[in-house]
């Protein structure tokens, strides 16, 4: 029976090729668009999943509450792993590790970068990697140990077995390769290239160890399964109070589960994150399959005219409803299987394109048993909702009727096909209307005045030589007529690094709590950034620069300073003056607002050098007399610089990307869209082909016949904006929300949307009304 439904499905598909091959590409479409996200989407879902501890790995943070403004932090301080540890029998683990961190490695003439962190604790116990050589036990019970990826190995040493091989670090710590761990997968959130284990027996570490200030470091714990969490949050918050009479932060327990997907944190709650984004991606595609499907529907009941005398001698002959509801079922699933076919091509074809677009290395694996779930899954939804409507329409046709000829195919699915249409035009409008959205918020925060230049700015990492020959780095640049200024911060200027508590003043509230960030600089800081000085004075090199600060315009009107140059602050043991007030400058997150911030004057020590370059400067002539500047100052050490503008862009990489791929799938939907148009409106003009001779011959013009064509089809247009507007808007203005600094939806947005729907509308059905308009109407009823 089921090889007699596929026979038929098969005949019925060959005989009306035009139908078949404008629903195949439709739905080879819609489920090639849905196959890919479902590569995206499972990949964002699977993050940090290959860790054998995954349900029971938290990372200890804190929320800050400075003066009702709370910030959410993961910065701990070094003791509190070990005690968490020591102190609390549903913590079966506790490890503190550093930030991640680039060092220089040195390893005979070959000199490269890497990037890793410094682990204390059972860090291999807690978290799972695959060793090729070496294991987990003995990795890094060595403090003169390191553990590398393998394409770390393979750099470093060739092919050569780097176990026991020597590496140097920094040009000062010499580290021996214990263990090797094959390269990271890409949805994991830590990613390095080393592992080094802290060093107790060192001076500074045993200091550390014992200091309860300070937050520099990450803690994570793993529990024993199912933790009381409240329970455990309270503790340690508790060990912290115990340590440190810490009254605004409040601790909390954040499970790996949510470290990629619900990483965003609004006043200490937590906002969701990337979540979103896999949302939003989950509804595209059922939207874009949906599209195919109405296609498929509307095209099916369109035609209904060619199959009424098929179902009509079926049922005479014995067939009843349930037999030709199959048969129409097993038409849409045959058609639906070919085009999973060919979008598995599809996909092979263009996933290296796609996987460039979103930076991953996503793979289509046939092998894999949910692959074939996923295929059976989106061809049963597909094939059942599109075949639904069609066949229990065409199975319901009168016999009787149809072979007497009274019978009028078409007619009654006139109002269902409508509805269908409304919502393809309802889909499309929503997506391009997000897409515009996300458009004009990334290029609305991309023209925010961030506070400085970031043109022909360029950051280069400082060094011990670099910091120690200072004086005559600067000169020399300056000599050169390619650099204008130059200064040192303690961090690049594109973010914070620094985050703390507010100073004492005189007048201070006790209530006062404000969260600053921190930076230090020196002679030229406001100059060479391109920062705006509004009152007092930069740094210029003086003895009385190191008890000066700067402070920003946010921070004024925190601290409510009338009068705030010559303002004494004490901070810590510090005391300060304030010598002047800059604007402010956007260096965390441009979605959100300012900060208060402190800049500190340090003529010794920094992290970057930052030149501001003369204008109409050739980028690769400056780099070339950096590089010869460095070397000469600091030999030993690799030369790298960043562009300020380029680490700016950086802030807008996940959105930009997200804009990027909403781009590609709202333009196919409008093309699906537009498939399915063209074919109902040949369908409709089809059926009304006599009724347009008629029309001709009694005069009507080229003009009156697309207009009578058209109107129907841009009545549903606009029924569709009238829906599609607000829902657009209430779902794009709730995802701005997560955002300080957003746009407001413009109704003129929609307008245009909407007029741009409304003219491929009329371009795609006019372009189907041309030939009929054209024909000879003696063609069209002769037959008469």
């Amino acid at each position: 029976m089921i090889k007699n439904y596929v026979k038929i499905a098969w005949r019925s598909l060959n005989r009306n090729r035009a139908f078949a091959i404008t629903n195949l590409l439709g739905l080879t479409i819609g489920i090639t668009c849905t196959i890919f996200i479902f590569l995206w989407v499972r990949n964002e879902l699977a993050y940090d999943k290959s860790h054998v501890n995954y349900k029971t790995i938290y990372q200890v943070l804190a929320n800050r509450d400075f003066k009702n403004n709370i910030f959410t932090d993961a910065n701990m301080v070094f003791p509190l792993a070990k005690a968490l540890e020591s102190g609390y029998p549903q913590i079966k683990n506790a490890v503190m590790t550093s930030h991640q961190e680039q060092h220089q490695f040195n390893v005979g003439d070959i000199k490269l970068k890497k990037r890793g962190y410094y682990v204390g604790g059972k860090y291999f116990d807690m978290f799972s990697w695959k060793f090729i050589k070496g294991n987990a036990a003995t990795a890094i019970t060595d403090p003169t140990s390191i553990v590398i990826t393998e394409s770390a190995a393979k750099a470093f040493f060739g092919n050569a077995d780097p176990i026991n091989k020597v590496v140097k670090i920094d040009n000062n710590e010499v580290h021996k390769v214990t263990a090797v761990l094959a390269d990271l997968p890409g949805n994991t959130t830590q990613q390095f290239d080393f592992i080094i284990p802290y060093n107790f027996s060192d001076n500074d570490v045993k200091n550390a160890m014992t200091r309860w200030s300070g937050s520099s470091w990450e803690v994570y714990i793993q529990t024993i399964d199912n933790p009381n969490i409240p329970q455990l949050e309270k503790y340690m918050t508790d060990v912290m109070f115990q340590h440190n009479k810490d009254k605004i932060s409040t601790y909390f327990a954040f499970p790996m589960s949510k470290w990629h997907l619900y990483s965003d944190f609004k006043d200490g709650k937590n906002t969701g994150g990337m979540i979103e984004y896999v949302r939003f991606f989950i509804v595209i595609a059922i939207i874009i399959l949906l599209i195919a499907c109405v296609n498929f529907m509307n095209l099916s009941t369109a035609q209904s005219e060619k199959r009424a005398r098929e179902v009509g001698i079926r049922k005479t002959l014995g067939s009843d409803k349930k037999q030709l509801v199959l048969q129409f079922f097993f038409e849409s699933m045959v058609l639906v299987a070919i085009a999973f076919v060919f979008a598995v091509l599809c996909v092979y074809l263009l996933l290296p394109q796609f996987n460039l677009l979103v930076s991953k290395q996503l793979v289509l694996n046939l092998g894999e048993p949910i692959f074939w779930l996923g295929a059976i899954a989106i061809i049963l939804f597909t094939g059942l909702i599109s075949g639904s409507y069609p066949a229990l329409y065409l199975s319901s046709f009168n016999p009787v009727k149809v072979l007497k000829g009274t019978f009028v195919a078409g007619k009654g699915a006139i109002a269902p096909r409508r509805i269908l249409v409304v919502f393809q035009f309802i889909g499309s409008i929503l997506l391009i209307s997000a897409t515009i959205i996300v458009y004009q918020q990334i290029q609305h925060v991309k023209d925010r005045n961030i506070g400085y230049n970031p043109d022909n700015l360029i950051m280069v990492p400082s060094t011990a030589g670099t910091d120690k020959s200072f004086v005559a780095v600067k000169n020399d640049l300056l000599k050169s007529g390619i650099v204008n200024s130059v200064t040192r911060t303690s961090w690049m200027v594109t973010e914070i690094s620094w985050r703390s508590g507010p100073p004492d003043w005189e007048g201070r509230p006790a209530n006062a709590n404000i969260i600053f960030s921190n930076m230090t600089a020196d002679v030229d800081y406001t100059k060479t950034i391109g920062i705006k000085l509004l009152q007092g004075n930069d740094f210029t090199g003086l003895p009385s620069d190191t008890s000066g600060v700067l402070l920003n315009k946010a921070a004024i009107e925190a601290m409510q300073l009338k009068r705030p140059v010559g303002t004494q602050l004490r901070y810590g043991d510090r005391k300060l003056t304030v010598i002047g007030v800059t604007d402010n400058v956007v260096m965390a997150s441009p979605y959100t607002a300012v900060d208060p911030m402190m800049v500190f004057s340090d003529h010794s020590n920094s992290g970057y050098i930052n030149l501001r370059l003369n204008k109409d400067v050739q980028p690769q002539q400056a780099i070339q007399l950096l590089q010869g500047i460095y070397a000469k100052y600091s030999p030993a050490d690799i030369f790298e610089y960043q562009f300020v503008d380029q680490e700016l862009g950086k802030k807008f990489l996940t959105e930009v990307l997200i804009s990027r791929i909403t781009n590609i799938f709202a333009g196919l939907a409008i093309f699906i869209c537009c498939i399915g148009l063209a074919g109902l409106a040949s369908f409709t003009i089809e059926k009304r082909f006599k009724e347009i001779g008629i029309r001709k011959v009694l005069g009507a013009s080229v003009q009156q016949l697309l207009v009578l064509i058209s109107t129907e089809f841009l009545k549903l247009v606009l029924i569709a904006f009238v829906i599609a507007v607000p829902l657009t808007w209430w779902i794009m203005h709730n995802w701005l929300q997560k955002y300080t600094y957003h746009i407001n939806i413009s109704i003129w947005l929609f307008a245009a949307v909407g007029m741009l729907i409304l003219l491929l509308t009329l371009a795609v059905v006019s372009l189907n009304t041309m030939k009929a308009a054209f024909a000879n109407p003696v063609k069209s009823l002769r037959s008469e």
